[in-house]
């Protein structure tokens, strides 16, 4: 019996150490991930901040567009 016992403690040790191994991995591919969609949410509020202002641009260059056309008239 206290082999059986011996021989489970010894083929648990190396199993609990690669599921703890395994897990560590899963871990930081997470982080990982979680950093890459954070940079993303970044740049995509940085490209509506660009768009957005060039549109506020656009529309000021087309109203001022338009009080030039009414003064030629």
């Amino acid at each position: 019996m206290t082999g059986a016992i011996a021989v489970v403690m010894v083929f648990s040790i190396p199993i609990v150490a690669i599921l703890t191994n395994h897990f560590q991995k899963q871990t930081k591919m997470k982080r990982d991930m979680i950093k890459d969609e954070m940079e993303l949410e970044k740049l995509k509020h940085q490209n509506f901040l660009i768009e957005t202002e060039k549109m506020r641009l656009e529309l000021e260059r087309m109203k001022v567009e338009q009080g030039e056309n009414l003064n030629n008239f």
